[in-house]
């Protein structure tokens, strides 16, 4: 059968399943792609409220990651850069801290610090030459640890990773005691040193949509949940059945493969908007709580970034990873009371709490590269579940499936 009537259907719009339908059209397929939401971006996704721009938790865009600069447009993204640096709220006195090689004004501030000692800073920049020399293959070859032992191996003070490691990795890793793996570690700090983090002009969404405007031969299906996937035919909710000779499912697979997947854990968390008069942070810097009973891990103003869409006040993300059973309610209430104790911000309106259940995956094993992605005759598995959590896995991933079924296709010919 030639490749263009071959029936190779996509479950799921997110980044993966966009990629893999990328690659798939290069090399000459047409694709379905079938998601059960009305637009793509699975993960990422941008609401607007107010003409306020509100990701779907608080996310960005590393400059560096390869799969990223091999995909994506960043000219076309507009893409607004967080300063590497951050404003450290540390009983109740703030301090900011950041790379002065990148970014001259967080010099003094660095150098004259109490909030690292000598010693630390001077691990900061080993770590940082070391990991700037160190391949990506490298680092994913490494012994795995966890990231707290590794960085107390690496002879940071406890004070440094309580002060600085654990609020700002807490955010990354959506964990707060630094138990995600250490090769994650050293990949996302060689990100970091290597580029930027960023921010779409018109929010994460931009990134999903940008992909999905690269598509030109795809057929896309929304608001059309998944029941059951099987060798030669996909069922949907609504009892249809489509004929399919190839299916990547590009989403979680616990549901529609019961039997033939093994059930992915994943890391929750919330993501809450306020909408408030002036900034208390005027740069475009993450502000980190080093309070370890406090709910809050970051706080972020997105308006001191560049947007598409201009509100009249400023925009506050707070970001919350740990666990807890509280109540909608309880839970706002006991941010609103942080963020006026440990950060003196009094003056908000709430907007939006985005509760996260699928953030991210929690993986044992953390790769990058997996060849084991067929699980049945004719059915691959893609997302970064499988490699690592990570934008950049999510683009590998759906690379790798896509490749797999052509070479399948061209062996079975």
């Amino acid at each position: 059968m030639e490749k263009e009537h071959l029936n190779v259907n996509i479950v799921g719009a997110g980044v993966s399943g966009l990629v893999a339908a990328l690659v798939l059209e290069q090399h000459g397929f047409k694709p379905t792609i079938i998601e059960a939401t009305s637009s793509v971006g699975g993960r990422v996704k941008t609401d607007y409220i107010n003409n306020y721009q509100l990701d779907h938790g608080f996310q960005v865009l590393l400059t560096s990651y390869p799969f990223a600069k091999k995909y994506l447009d960043f000219d076309l993204l507009e893409l607004q850069k967080i300063l590497p640096g951050a404003l450290i709220y540390n009983n109740k006195k703030e301090f900011v801290i950041g790379d002065p090689l990148r970014e001259f004004s967080f010099f003094l501030s660095t150098i004259f610090s109490n909030l690292l000692s000598i010693k630390d800073k001077l691990k900061v920049f080993k770590l940082n030459n070391t990991l700037k020399k160190k391949t990506i293959s490298a680092i994913f070859s490494e012994k795995e640890t966890t990231t707290l032992k590794y960085l107390s191996n690496f002879g940071f003070s406890k004070k440094a990773i309580d002060h600085f490691f654990i609020p700002f990795f807490s955010g990354i890793f959506l964990e707060d005691k630094l138990e995600t793996s250490s090769r994650m570690f050293e990949f996302i700090y060689k990100m970091f040193g290597n580029g930027y983090a960023a921010i779409p002009k018109s929010g994460m969404q931009a990134i999903p949509n940008q992909l999905k405007s690269k598509l030109k031969q795809t057929t896309f299906i929304f608001n059309s949940e998944v029941s059951k996937v099987e060798n030669s035919k996909i069922q949907l909710e609504n009892g249809e059945v489509i004929k399919s000779d190839y299916t990547i499912i590009a989403t979680n697979p616990d549901k529609i493969l019961p039997t033939k997947t093994k059930a992915s854990s994943w890391k929750s968390c919330h993501t809450l908007y306020f909408e408030t008069t002036n900034k208390k942070i005027s740069k475009p810097l993450i502000g980190l709580i080093t309070d370890k009973t406090s709910l809050i891990n970051n706080i972020f103003y997105h308006t001191s970034l560049k947007s598409k869409h201009k509100a009249k006040n400023e925009l506050l993300s707070v970001t919350v990873v740990k666990e807890h059973n509280l109540d909608d309610k309880t839970l706002l209430d006991t941010v609103t009371k942080e963020l006026e104790e440990l950060c003196n911000i009094t003056d908000i309106k709430f907007i939006k709490d985005y509760k996260i259940p699928y953030a991210l995956p929690q993986n044992i094993n953390v790769v990058n590269t997996n060849t084991n992605i067929k699980v049945d005759q004719n059915i691959y598995l893609a997302g970064d579940y499988l490699l690592n959590g990570s934008l950049n896995a999510a683009m590998h991933s759906g690379e790798t499936v896509a490749k797999n079924i052509i070479q399948d296709i061209h062996i079975n010919k």
